[in-house]
């Protein structure tokens, strides 16, 4: 268990270093980095693949596209839905927006919750139900004081729930699927690393980034194939609580680019934290209960 704690806070520390490191590539855009990272990422997960035999789940899924087209037109939909979570996640720190994306990871646990309630039937908790009642408070004063949350609060918030409740339908939610999504991002990664402002003819007026976009593929695979690791290596419920790590970095991150959160911005932040607090309690609760019970 504690190697699993090991990868799963290693790869959202990576996460957090990878959401820095794109103000270190200018003049490279979001969209330049975001093409780089996918091209770069594909080959590492197919390695990782392979090297853990887990190839079955690709040619399985291939197999079933091939007797059901359709599920090429959703694995096309959920592919999408990643790239559009990837560029967001490169372009933040780039536009002073990186405090708005981390909010949205803050509400992700709470958005994917009330999935889970809404689509599936599942029941709450007490505390599940507190969480999101504060969450809502800190909603609202957000759109009392600004009329509405951010785009990119949006995006991340709703966004990836919807990734995975499509993905669960598909039945593509694992890792053959995730290597489908990064597939079919290809051809948008060398779109976007060809026709950017940069590009490759005009790499060499800039020769450090000669040894930051390797490194950014480097970090990037590894956030990524840690997070796997640990994902398949800890319980659902541990793995779930470690989660709330990476959005704490992440507005560390934004901090220490010079964000700020303003006064009426804290009756916003405070409610989702305690929110996501009660989360952590009751991840922590049923972590202790099934150890008790296997012990």
């Amino acid at each position: 268990m504690s190697k699993g704690i090991t990868f799963s806070v290693t790869s959202s520390v990576l996460f957090a270093v990878l959401y820095f490191y794109s103000t270190l590539l200018t003049p490279l855009n979001g969209e330049e980095i975001f093409g780089w990272r996918t091209l770069l990422t594909f080959p590492f997960l197919t390695l990782f693949i392979w090297s853990r035999r887990q190839q079955g789940l690709v040619l399985n899924l291939l197999h079933r596209m091939r007797q059901n087209p359709t599920i090429i037109l959703g694995a096309l939909a959920t592919s999408a839905f990643l790239g559009v979570q990837l560029w967001l996640f490169m372009w933040a720190p780039l536009h002073g927006r990186a405090l708005n994306v981390s909010l949205g990871y803050f509400l992700l646990p709470l958005t994917m919750l009330m999935t889970g309630r809404i689509i599936y039937k599942e029941r709450l908790s007490r505390l599940q139900n507190l969480a999101a009642m504060c969450a809502a408070v800190g909603v609202s004063n957000e759109l009392i004081n600004v009329g509405s949350l951010s785009w990119e609060t949006m995006v991340v918030a709703l966004g990836y729930p919807v990734y995975f409740v499509l993905r669960r339908r598909l039945g593509s939610n694992n890792i053959g699927g995730l290597w489908f999504d990064m597939l079919f991002l290809l051809p948008a990664g060398v779109w976007f690393v060809y026709a950017g402002d940069v590009g490759i003819a005009s790499l060499s007026d800039f020769p450090r980034l000669y040894a930051l976009i390797p490194m950014l593929g480097v970090i990037s695979a590894f956030a990524l194939l840690f997070y796997m690791i640990a994902s398949q290596t800890l319980s659902l419920s541990l793995f779930g609580l470690l989660g709330y790590v990476e959005p704490v970095l992440l507005v560390v991150v934004a901090l220490l680019l010079g964000e700020t959160i303003d006064g009426a911005q804290w009756l916003t932040y405070i409610p989702i934290w305690i929110a996501v607090l009660l989360l952590i309690v009751e991840g922590v609760k049923n972590v202790y209960t099934r150890h008790n019970l296997k012990i």
